[in-house]
């Protein structure tokens, strides 16, 4: 069994996406699954990241690449964190974020889940 074909399908998905003009907000990414409100992405943003705001919670989970991380409530609140491969990132919805500093061989798995607007803070599991 080839264990890289769901990542070569994932390339050759997001390929089409932008060579058909259906890559969603014409960025380099392809909806790969969907169940419900979940939606599974494969992303790989070449030099700049330009994707807006969500309105679902995020996860990202690093496949390849190196960069910075920024997330916040506005351009003068971004916090950075540095990221590699295999790293998870969640990213709740309504908050500015992007990748940057990135290398060229970065991509990423985004799934974006949940209501629009997130979940409430209540509606999250908590163990005692």
């Amino acid at each position: 069994m080839d264990l890289a074909t769901p990542l070569t399908q994932a390339r050759k998905a997001v390929r089409q996406a932008v060579l058909s003009g259906a890559a969603p907000l014409g960025l380099p990414a392809a909806q790969i699954f969907e169940h419900g409100s979940l939606k599974l992405f494969f992303y790989e943003p070449r030099g700049v990241d330009n994707q807006p705001v969500h309105d679902q919670d995020e996860v990202y989970v690093i496949v390849s690449g190196f960069g910075t991380f920024a997330v916040g409530d506005s351009e003068t609140t971004l916090e950075r964190k540095a990221f590699g491969p295999g790293d998870a990132i969640f990213v709740a919805a309504g908050r500015l974020h992007r990748f940057e500093d990135f290398t060229d061989d970065f991509e990423t798995w985004v799934m974006m889940y949940g209501p629009e607007g997130g979940e409430r803070p209540d509606d999250t599991i908590s163990l005692v």
